[in-house]
């Protein structure tokens, strides 16, 4: 994920991203479709639309990025003024378009379309309490149980009974965003462990991931959905109910949203991403400041954290004391240009040209680095592949000292959640040192941010987020691996009676 989150040896890869509409009169696949693009960066392997045009279900999912998966008509096929979409980068399930989405299935009391972001832990349970009830599977995604277990709800129960009680049986991270007919629904798990947020068009209301789609849908925020709730959108986009259906002893936000995945110009959970991360880069000043020449950023990833380290570093030195008045402090400036036109599936056919793969994709501002003490920023070293490159790269440039300084934890552990992240053995932190890795690296000096600082910055305890990656606890029970709280496990037999 270093440099930007584009290196694909070396990068966690991206959550996916949903999206609900329901307008007044107008078509809802348009504004979907540019709400997608505004999501892109959260999954780029395919994109969905559905709409229900008060008759029936319309869908179209392919794979590809926003742009490429649909076509002029596409649109215009996608009838109705209600609708979800979902960008995917997939993380359960396999790579086929089977599994892209919005999954969809007819049945007895009609149509529901389907958009998830997360994983779900119990899926395969679930699956096979379901399919030995007669219910037939068409992929090995976990979408497609809660679609299924919400469908045979649907069978007995009113809607918000139904959505409870698939609530009670799945376990697990999970936003959703899901059509019933011509009702659109936004879906929160108790532990809001991803983000969906709710916002106002002129003439309806909008769910998405982040609030810069509803931005891009010239749209205000109202709020987060907050875990466990239940958004009903009116078909009409006259209003919305809403349903505090489960309640949670603490929250696990995924606190890598604000590292990493969302846009800078995103509010989560009450937070600016682009102010939290210029926060974390102070923080980082404070914690391991180096007085070096110049700071600057690994594009676009370190940009935020670099500008915040470098405030930090104008108002006092290394030591914590304050800035003498004649001294500016360390120069931001950016080092590393990149090349926006090198996209992910770019050919390497050989281990020595993935090795070289960064050149490719950056190039340093040799004037910028030559001759001086330079300090890099970025927002995580995963495997260290390209932490060690671009060290290489700076000092070919002529840098004299190069100190990397990361504004996240050390990442040990894998995410189960929702991230495709690397396994523990490509991990480079979890059997590693922070000298092991300085030295594999082979910076003049490394530090990390710790977990306390990031939880300052969130303004949030650590009880209230997810940290599995950096702690190796997680707050779902995942097999074999270790929980940083008490788990009352759903149970995957028959609904429970409504209380």
């Amino acid at each position: 994920m270093n440099a930007g989150g584009d290196h694909a040896d070396d990068e966690p890869r991206e959550k996916c991203g949903v999206v609900g509409v329901s307008l007044a009169e107008r078509d809802a696949a348009r504004p979907l479709y540019y709400a997608l693009y505004a999501l892109q960066h959260r999954g780029q392997e395919s994109a969905g639309i559905v709409t229900h045009d008060g008759f029936q279900q319309h869908g179209h999912v392919e794979r590809g990025l926003v742009g490429d998966a649909f076509e002029p008509g596409d649109l215009e096929s996608l009838a109705g003024s209600t609708g979800i979409g979902h960008v995917r980068y997939p993380t359960a399930g396999s790579l086929d378009k089977s599994c892209a989405q919005p999954f969809s299935v007819s049945f007895k009391s009609g149509s529901l379309g389907l958009s998830h972001n997360g994983n779900l832990v119990n899926a395969d349970e679930v699956r096979e309490e379901l399919a030995a009830a007669g219910h037939a599977f068409t992929s090995d995604g976990d979408t497609e149980v809660i679609a299924h277990d919400l469908a045979r709800n649907l069978l007995e129960e009113d809607l918000v009974r139904a959505v409870k009680h698939t609530m009670n049986r799945i376990h697990g991270s999970y936003s959703l965003t899901i059509t019933h007919d011509d009702t659109v629904l936004g879906v929160r798990d108790p532990m809001g462990n991803r983000p969906l947020c709710l916002g106002k068009l002129d003439d309806g209301y909008v769910l998405a991931s982040e609030s810069a789609a509803i931005d891009t849908l010239d749209g205000e925020l109202i709020r987060d959905v907050r875990p466990g709730e239940l958004v009903v959108l009116e078909p009409d986009g006259s209003g919305y109910d809403t349903y505090q259906l489960v309640e949670a002893d603490s929250t696990a936000h995924c606190f890598f949203e604000h590292v990493y995945f969302a846009r800078p110009d995103s509010v989560i959970d009450g937070d600016l991403v682009y102010e939290v991360r210029r926060e974390l880069g102070r923080k980082l000043w404070e914690e391991s400041g180096v007085e070096s020449d110049v700071v600057m950023p690994v594009p676009d990833s370190g940009r935020a954290f670099a500008s915040g380290y470098a405030d930090a570093a104008a108002e006092t030195t290394a030591d914590g004391d304050p800035r003498p008045e004649n001294d500016g402090g360390i120069e931001f400036a950016e080092g590393l240009m990149k090349n926006r036109y090198v996209g992910r599936t770019f050919i390497m056919p050989t281990q020595d040209e993935r090795e070289r793969a960064v050149r490719l994709k950056l190039n340093p501002i040799r004037s910028t680095v030559e001759g001086k003490s330079v300090t890099i920023i970025d927002d995580s070293i995963v495997r260290g592949t390209t932490s060690t490159q671009l060290v290489e790269l700076v000092r070919e440039a002529g840098a004299e000292e190069v100190h990397l300084r990361i504004g996240a934890p050390p990442i040990v552990a894998p995410c189960y959640f929702g991230i495709d992240m690397a396994t523990r053995d490509e991990l480079i932190a979890s059997d590693k040192s922070t000298e092991e890795i300085r030295d594999r690296v082979e910076a003049d000096s490394l530090s990390y941010l710790s977990i306390d600082a990031v939880a300052e910055a969130l303004d949030s305890s650590r009880a209230d987020l997810c940290l599995g990656c950096v702690t190796g606890e997680y707050p779902f029970d995942v097999e074999g691996e270790e929980a940083d709280r008490p788990i009352d496990n759903p149970s995957t037999s028959a609904p429970a009676a409504d209380d």
